[in-house]
């Protein structure tokens, strides 16, 4: 019995070990199971948060930066800066950045460079902003395609010390935006941004007036203060030589030059042509002011002035003006020699008549105002004419030279008061008249006087525009003087530009006149240069061109000027 007990005592002693054991070896099992499900889990994060990593979405100051990128280049700049590309001027940029760190001549034109920004110029003018600043290097090569697409090019550039991928925005008709990264690779498929380029093509660029001028020869210069009459219907040998050889500045067209749309269109693409190898583009001119007083040929007539003051709606004016500037257009032409601001003070005055908008001069400046703005708002230059005033005379100065015995104060309380407001309002070009003001000139008529031309219109009335003379060759100036010596008085009274309508030896001789006056000191050559920076600078700013125009029907503009008439 008792051996009995002993064995079972054993027995269950063993048992218990035995389930001890057991039990043990399944927690530790269970652990390690446990462990390794964690692991597992472990894992699994780790390979989502790769995952993540090669998403690498963008946050919203990579959004807002890349915005701002782009929307700066359709400006022509780069953010933080306000150079612009195609018009700043290198030497304003040295002057205020101070001199570079580096300078190097390469591809269209000379590299300087500052700390984190670089500018490529040529003519004086910037064409390429770049910029290393260190906030665009937060930007990966996906954040630009996410946010704004494709590229409109990809151009790849590599030399011994880079290897670089170029994405190229075309993002308006004059930029294009330009992202420099390193070319992505295994290791680093999405590369940083290394820097920027905003740039235009070099042929956008356009001197400035000053730089234009100073690279210009004297007989260059002499020519852009000459418009020319020419003679015949084509380009002839003459009309070419003007250009080629004198460098005139501009033409201007008269009836006989004109028989039809087609024929004007041919002759003014043939001088364009003609002119295109010279450095400044040119006037290409007309007297279309309505009424008596068209040279547009298929054009519908348009009211006279004096027709249009009777309905005194300044609105008119300014659609006249418009359709004045859609007509040149038309015909490829860009210096309309209207309106005209005389007070028709004289009713016997055989010359002006209708041609003003009235005898109230607070009138005429009203309308005659809103026609400069009509055809500026067409691109066309308008003249404002005939300076100091024709109104009170009783000769036609086509014919003989008029004389109004008036003093300054007696002009001012009548004749000045349009162009006084004309150039208040922005005026481009003065004509002068050929009229002799013995009061204030007793010796020489007012486009030859330097007491009208500077004294009373650049200095009192502060004009700074384009001064041009009435045509020379008119009996007025024709019949008491030469050509050349009236030319050479009326630059040293403060002209620009001699008018010269007709006589290829009348135009020769007012270019050689002019150039013999420099030369022997009679005329010093900062004077000239005075007179074709403004020239150019007016020229600059209608953009003129030498790009020939396409034939235009004028069967709508003709329908308009009848609604208009009516």
């Amino acid at each position: 019995m008792k051996k009995t007990l002993f064995y079972t005592g054993v027995v269950l002693v063993f048992l218990f070990i035995l389930g001890a054991f057991l039990l043990n070896h399944t927690l530790l099992y269970d652990n390690a199971d446990n462990a390794n499900e964690t692991n597992n889990a472990n894992d699994a994060s780790e390979i989502e948060d790769d995952f993540d990593d090669k998403e690498e979405p963008m946050d919203n100051s990579s959004i807002e930066l890349v915005d701002e990128v782009f929307q700066c280049a359709i400006e022509g700049r780069v953010p933080g800066e306000s150079v612009i590309a195609g018009k700043s001027n290198i030497g304003e940029i040295k002057s205020e950045w101070g001199e570079p760190l580096n300078s190097i001549t390469a591809g269209d034109g000379v590299y300087i460079d500052y700390e984190d920004t670089n500018f490529g110029y040529t003519k004086n003018t910037v064409f390429d902003v770049r910029s290393f600043h260190n906030d665009l290097q937060e930007i990966k090569l996906e954040d630009i395609k996410q946010e704004k697409g494709n590229p409109d090019e990809e151009r790849y550039y590599e030399d011994e010390q880079v290897d670089q991928i170029i994405l190229v925005y075309n993002v308006s008709e004059n930029y294009q935006l330009k992202w420099i990264l390193p070319l992505p690779t295994d290791a680093n498929p999405n590369p940083a941004v290394h820097h920027i380029s905003v740039y235009t093509d070099v042929a956008n660029i356009e001197m400035d007036a000053p730089s234009l001028v100073e690279s210009m020869s004297l007989d260059e210069k002499i020519g852009q203060m000459i418009m020319a009459g020419i003679e015949g219907t084509t380009t002839n040998p003459e009309t070419i030589k003007l250009i080629e050889d004198y460098k005139v500045g501009g033409v201007i067209f008269f009836s006989e030059n004109l028989t039809s749309v087609g024929q004007s269109l041919d002759l003014v693409n043939g001088l364009k042509r003609t002119n295109a190898s010279n450095k400044v583009p040119l006037f290409l001119s007309v007297d279309q002011e309505g009424g008596r007083v068209e040279r547009l040929p298929g054009i519908e007539g348009l009211p006279t002035n004096q027709e249009i003051s009777q309905r005194e709606n300044p609105k008119l004016s300014y659609q006249i003006g418009k359709i004045l500037g859609q007509e040149l257009k038309a015909f490829g032409m860009n210096l309309n020699f209207a309106p005209v601001m005389d007070v028709n003070s004289n009713p016997n005055n055989p010359v002006i008549g209708d041609r003003s908008f009235s005898n109230d001069p607070s009138l005429v400046s009203k309308l005659g105002v809103q026609t400069i703005k009509g055809m500026a708002d067409e691109n066309v230059i308008s003249v404002i004419k005939h300076f100091p005033g024709h109104g009170d005379t009783s000769v036609d100065s086509h014919l003989e030279l008029p004389k109004i015995d008036k003093s300054v104060r007696e002009l001012q309380q009548m004749e000045l008061i349009p162009f006084t407001n004309a150039i208040n309002e922005g005026a481009d070009m003065v004509m002068v008249a050929h009229i002799l003001f013995p009061q204030l000139d007793e010796e020489y008529p007012s486009s030859m006087s330097k007491p009208i031309i500077t004294d009373v219109l650049r200095n009192e009335l502060n004009f700074d525009g384009v001064v041009i003379t009435d045509d020379m060759v008119m009996d007025a100036i024709d019949g008491h003087y030469h050509t050349g010596n009236a030319a050479v008085k009326s630059v040293k009274a403060g002209s620009d530009i001699i008018l010269v309508s007709r006589g290829y030896d009348k135009i020769v001789e007012t270019f050689e006149a002019m150039k013999q006056a420099v030369t022997v000191g009679e005329i010093g050559e900062e004077r000239i240069n005075e007179s074709v920076n403004r020239i150019i600078a007016l020229k600059q700013k209608y953009g003129l061109n030498d790009k020939e125009v396409a034939y235009q029907d004028i069967a709508e503009l003709n329908e308009s000027i009848k609604k208009i008439a009516n």
